[in-house]
């Protein structure tokens, strides 16, 4: 699990700029949790919502890392 892996439920980052897009969240994220590679595959939900990348997180969003599934 991502919480597993980054050590705890929740974290908190400071990020340069007024917002970042998940991708480049992904990014800092694995560069600050190198753990975070083992899944990197995860997926990000921005105010409790999947996001595609096409809007950019805000300092008033909340984040989740959503752990890829497995099943069939």
């Amino acid at each position: 699990m991502a919480k597993d892996l980054m050590g705890g439920h929740q974290v908190s980052l400071k990020i340069d700029g007024d917002s970042v897009y998940p991708e480049e969240l992904k990014q800092i994220l694995i560069t600050k949790y190198p753990r975070l590679q083992e899944a990197s595959n995860f997926m990000i939900a921005v105010n409790k919502e999947y996001s595609m990348n096409e809007a950019k997180i805000k300092d008033s969003d909340e984040v989740a890392i959503i752990p890829p599934t497995n099943g069939g």
